[in-house]
């Protein structure tokens, strides 16, 4: 997981928030206003530039007097006022563009590089493990210092200036006319793309008090093992441990194959994974080591005897339907992008969703991954469980046991200052030079995480990326160095992708599967870095059938993702107990068309467990689109210069997603370079 603030210029980009309740009438006024400027003055507009600038050409001419048109609203005055701010303000002349250009950039640097570090600051209390939540953080945490700034910067004409002179392109012009561009002229097409929508300063604000309070909810929900129990009263856990869910109870799941009583222990985790969807789960259990619980059966016990309970009321669905309150608000705001499953995938990913929705449909149909199911079983000398989508076992055979490398990992880092002092020596493992591994490191900041952990990334080039992972008491164990080791990924994307920027508004990554993607290759070297031996053979066929299968696990995911939000557009009334039964029916429903012929079990719900859903919603399909251009960058790469080649391919910056995959890899991205190997793999492995 990663964070990417970008202050309040891309916040358009990347925040979808609600705004404040209006009643009808004032409803109808926002949406009239879209025609405050009469087609008669526009064109009128039009034609006095075109005629006194024709070198400027008509089309940019043309679609910056109506982008300006299309947010003019009465309060920032009169038809004679927005013809005059028109004629005033276009810069005709290219060179003078290009002037104006750089003091935007600056400018966009200064103001977005230091609100997302009052952001970061202000928040600290929330996602570090520094000691008791107070409510008084939460108020902090949730203020959004940005809030009203692209607000007013519409009242102070600065983003009318910006409109009027870098045009917005959509997604299909930026795909055909993208190839011919020159680097300057996508950064000022990603200039552009700032002013989409004009929202009420107001709405950030809330839709940053809801999202906080969400990850907050999420970050605190722990559950202690020790205190887990199966129908014979028995402990399978050690006392001290405690999995935040979903990502840690995935990963201890994941450990216990071929450990011993691993089947019984991931047999009882599935069971409390249940609960948590069915939101059956007693509230007691919830953070609190205080009682003891029977997940088969539900039971809560204090000492031997059992005590009432309750059961979380609901609160996982209506977190969901909280958010959705607050970005179906704004869906009048964007005249682009009607609805938050538009901009999550067009303006978000840049991909349209119904060909994302066809990409995973394609994986998960396949006739490998039903091959692939086989040899498992076959592997594991059993039926398959539903749990079985977490499968590790085509992953690096380690030469030590997980207890030796917590260990291992114990010892080397101790605290999250002794991970950040190795980024160096980590960076030189992987084969950056030297002074590289240096530079890097010095952009990085390592914290000890509240939550699994996550990555924040700078918006300014004298600011520092975070690098957030739980350390337990006693030091990083090997769960914690796994993710350390991910977001470490994260954060040389966003170093590489900002510091060596030719240009600042093309800093970043197209969407975020493109970061998750060096966050995977990064995180699959873990083993190496550690200097612990792999003994697995069939290395390639290996790396193709894990990757294989775990897109089957999280595509099925964020099918499940896609369609609960199509189903809450469907139903914009609904109650927390509406959602949830809508979320089990979808949930069974996946299951049922693409999982239950694999497994031979139906009606599973297994797919509704991800944290994602609640805090990040319509992100979980940036994991699979990630993992299948990590597949193809690997590819391309394994017999180049690992460094070289990341540094090569992540200093392309903003361009979308097809461009910049042929630069990168030269093909588009897939299904068909992984199954291809994975064909092949299962012909060799069968």
């Amino acid at each position: 997981m990663y964070k990417r603030y970008l202050g309040f210029l891309i916040i358009a980009l990347l925040v979808f928030a609600g705004c404040n309740k209006t009643d009808k009438s004032e409803k109808n006024k926002e949406m009239d206003q879209s025609k405050f400027i009469s087609e008669k003055i526009t064109d009128s507009v039009i034609k006095e530039l075109a005629d006194k600038y024709s070198e400027a050409g008509k089309q940019r001419i043309e679609k910056g007097v109506l982008q300006v048109a299309s947010f003019w609203r009465e309060e920032d005055g009169n038809a004679d006022d927005f013809k005059s701010f028109c004629l005033d303000n276009f810069v005709g002349s290219e060179k003078e563009l290009e002037v104006v250009f750089n003091k935007i950039s600056r400018n966009t640097e200064i103001l977005a590089g230091n609100m997302n570090r009052m952001i970061l600051g202000l928040r600290t209390p929330l996602d570090l493990d520094a000691g008791e939540i107070k409510p008084v953080d939460m108020m902090y945490g949730s203020y959004n210092p940005s809030s009203h700034l692209e607000e007013d910067f519409f009242k102070n004409k600065i983003a009318f200036y910006v409109l009027l002179n870098f045009p917005f392109y959509t997604l299909e012009e930026k795909y055909n006319l993208g190839e011919k561009w020159s680097r300057e002229q996508w950064a000022y097409a990603r200039l552009g793309d700032v002013y989409i929508s004009r929202i009420p300063g107001s709405i950030i604000q809330e839709y940053s008090e809801v999202s906080t309070d969400i990850e907050s909810y999420i970050a605190e929900y722990n559950i202690y093992m020790g205190n887990v129990i199966n129908n014979e009263s028995e402990k399978l856990f050690r006392e001290d441990l405690r999995l935040i869910t979903h990502w840690g109870l995935r990963d201890e799941l994941k450990a216990n194959y071929n450990m011993e009583n691993g089947l019984e222990k991931q047999r009882m985790i599935y069971e409390i994974m249940k609960r948590i969807i069915s939101q059956e789960i007693p509230s007691q259990v919830i953070n609190s080591d205080k009682y003891l619980w029977n997940p088969y059966t539900n039971e809560v016990l204090e000492g031997t005897g059992k005590i009432a309970t309750t059961s979380e009321p609901d609160t996982r669905y209506q977190k969901i339907i909280d958010i959705y309150n607050e970005t179906k608000k704004i869906d009048r705001y964007f005249p682009n992008y009607p609805d938050n499953i538009v901009r999550s995938f067009e303006l978000g990913m840049e991909i349209p969703q119904k060909e994302v929705e066809e990409l995973f449909v394609e994986l998960v149909s396949s006739d490998q991954v039903k091959r692939a199911a086989s040899l498992i079983s076959k592997r594991l000398g059993r039926e398959l469980e539903p749990f079985d989508l977490w499968y590790n076992g085509f992953g690096p055979v380690k030469g030590i046991s997980e207890e030796e490398l917590n260990k291992l990992t114990r010892s080397k880092y101790p605290t999250s200052e002794a991970f950040e002092k190795d980024i160096p020596g980590i960076l030189t493992s992987l084969g950056f030079t030297a002074p590289k591994a240096r530079y890097i490191a010095s952009k990085i900041i390592v914290d000890p995480s509240r939550g699994a952990g996550h990555a924040w990334g700078s918006e300014m080039r004298t600011d520092k990326a975070h690098l957030r992972t739980r350390v337990e008491k006693g030091g990083m164990n090997y769960q914690g160095y796994n993710v350390a080791m991910h977001e470490l990924g994260h954060n040389v994307e966003q170093t590489i992708s900002l510091y060596d920027m030719d240009y600042y508004l093309m800093h970043g990554v197209p969407s975020t599967a493109f970061t998750e993607a060096l966050a995977f290759i990064f995180q699959k070297r873990d083993l190496e870095v550690l200097g612990v031996e792999e003994k697995a053979e069939l290395n390639d066929e290996l790396m193709a059938l894990d990757i294989l299968w775990s897109c089957y696990e999280i595509m099925g995911v964020s099918l499940v993702d896609m369609n609960v939000w199509k189903w809450l557009y469907e139903h914009p009334d609904a109650t927390a107990a509406e959602l949830k039964e809508a979320v089990l029916a979808i949930a069974k429903d996946i299951w049922n068309k693409y999982y239950a012929g694999t497994f031979g079990i139906k009606d599973q719900t297994i797919l509704a467990v991800y944290s994602h859903m609640i805090s990040y919603p319509l992100y979980l399909s940036a994991y699979p689109v990630g993992q299948l251009i990590q597949f193809q960058i690997e590819k391309y790469i394994e017999n180049r210069n690992f460094a070289e080649e990341v540094e090569r391919i992540y200093k392309q910056g903003r361009l979308t997603p097809q461009i910049w995959m042929e630069e990168a890899v030269g093909e588009k991205v897939s299904c068909g370079p992984l199954l291809e190997s994975a064909d092949r793999a299962l012909a060799v492995m069968k």
